[in-house]
């Protein structure tokens, strides 16, 4: 009971509360929208990240791609349809190609979303 009444106190203390405030302010939330509009033009496909996109972070390739009905995995198999490399891409872009999996280009991310 004491640390609740101790917590209770320290959230109704004003500057306590600028301060989370304050916080909340930088902090970046992810949008909790449904989208209605479904777009599975990319159902049944996998497609695995790898390096550092220009025009993106690999979150937002990731949602769009996700937005799209495609899965995201972070390995790549013998079952993934594509990779997208970016700048310095590492070991996933080796083993695509590995394994014969069709890698493509930020910009053909971007044809492929644009489809």
């Amino acid at each position: 009971m004491v640390v609740a009444k101790h917590i209770y106190h320290f959230f109704r203390e004003s500057h306590n509360q600028a301060v989370i405030e304050a916080l909340r302010d930088c902090l970046s939330w992810p949008s909790m929208a449904v989208n209605e509009a479904t777009d599975a033009s990319l159902a049944g496909n996998t497609y695995v990240l790898t390096g550092t996109l220009q025009n993106m972070t690999r979150d937002e390739a990731k949602q769009a791609l996700q937005a799209r009905g495609a899965k995201v995995a972070g390995s790549v198999s013998k079952k993934t349809t594509a990779v997208i490399a970016g700048d310095n891409a590492g070991s996933k872009l080796s083993k695509a190609e590995q394994l014969g999996v069709t890698i493509l280009s930020e910009a053909e991310l971007v044809a492929l979303l644009a489809q």
